[in-house]
């Protein structure tokens, strides 16, 4: 159950809520959602959402509250019920939600800063709202290329002068958010990180958009409830973005579960973002499953593209050239209008 105060609720009235919950077992989670405060209610054991028809009830005489919202989830800030309309997440160059699509694209990796900004000024030519490049590379072995780190950082801060571009790049650590939100426009949780929770309470605390990729092995209620620990410290900002789970097949990289997206729709009033790179794992299946995506109702596309994908240091199988990148936006450009007008609300 989420308790919408109203803008000038005094100290006392807030007390008196809290104590009244209390009487009832469960304890009153503060924090910011809407611009405003709100109260979560929530079983003191479970910590899970409490919902009641005689809590309801006794809430709605209380002063200081201006409405309750009901929510039979156990994520109830992402959870559908708990906005009117559709969120939408704008930063910069980038829009995603609610009616308004994004394609955010780059390399894999910050290699070198003239392989940076050839790729952000061809990306952008080609239509896409912001670039993404990992500075900070969580890597399966431990002597493969780690990233550039902060020059890295610098680097995509300079293709953002040159461009426009919003920058998407990646934290991977409680202790790296500072410095990755000081250059940063969207920090990314990647996929070995979505359940990785001080660091999903830490980037909470900060004011910026966080894309958070889901976990390979993680279910959807899991997934849902990640993103539920980033708005529940007040940041409302977040992108989720599907990129594949971890199944029996071999054939791609990852399997492209696109069926989340409908249901996502119907569960949460989220932007959804789907990165057709990292699940398939190879260039030739990007450009279907990225019209596939945008058809079935996703808010935008997460795309690696280099310059020279066979001489990539990281994932160049999976990426994009500039010829191929083009493509994909012209298609996904006649695709969107359709499924906008099919999804919309």
């Amino acid at each position: 159950m989420i308790v919408f105060l109203v803008p000038d609720v005094s100290p006392i009235q807030l007390q008196h809520l809290l104590e009244l919950l209390q009487k009832h077992g469960l304890h009153g989670f503060q924090t910011e959602f809407d611009g405003r405060t709100v109260v979560l209610t929530t079983e003191i054991r479970s910590g899970y959402c409490a919902n009641t028809p005689e809590l309801q009830a006794a809430l709605s005489d209380i002063p200081g509250i201006e409405k309750v919202v009901r929510v039979a989830e156990p994520y109830p800030l992402v959870a559908r019920a708990a906005r009117e309309e559709r969120s939408r997440v704008q930063v910069g160059s980038l829009s995603l939600g609610n009616g308004t699509f994004g394609i955010i694209a780059g390399p894999c990796t910050v290699e070198t800063e003239g392989q940076t900004l050839l790729t952000a000024l061809a990306v952008k030519k080609a239509g896409a709202n912001a670039l993404r490049g990992g500075a900070f590379k969580p890597r399966s072995s431990p002597y493969a290329f780690q990233g550039l780190k902060e020059q890295g950082l610098k680097i995509l801060a300079k293709a953002r002068e040159e461009t426009g571009l919003a920058i998407v790049t990646e934290a991977m650590s409680p202790e790296e958010v500072p410095l990755v939100a000081e250059y940063a426009d969207v920090i990314q949780i990647g996929t070995r990180n979505a359940q990785n929770y001080r660091l999903l309470q830490a980037v909470g605390k900060i004011r910026k958009p966080v894309l958070l990729k889901r976990g390979f092995g993680c279910s959807l209620e899991e997934f849902l409830m990640s993103a539920e620990y980033i708005l529940a410290g007040g940041n409302q900002q977040v992108i989720l973005c599907e990129r594949g789970i971890r199944t029996f097949e071999s054939f791609t990289r990852f399997t492209l579960p696109l069926a989340v997206v409908p249901e996502l729709r119907t569960k949460t009033h989220l932007p959804i973002l789907v990165d057709p790179s990292h699940a398939t794992g190879n260039g030739d299946f990007v450009i279907p499953m990225s019209a596939a995506a945008t058809a079935v109702g996703a808010d935008g596309l997460l795309i690696e593209v280099h310059p020279e994908p066979n001489a990539a240091l990281c994932d160049g199988r999976q990426s994009l050239t500039f010829d191929e990148f083009e493509k994909l936006v012209r298609t996904c450009e006649r695709i969107f209008p359709i499924a906008r007008e099919e999804f919309s609300g």
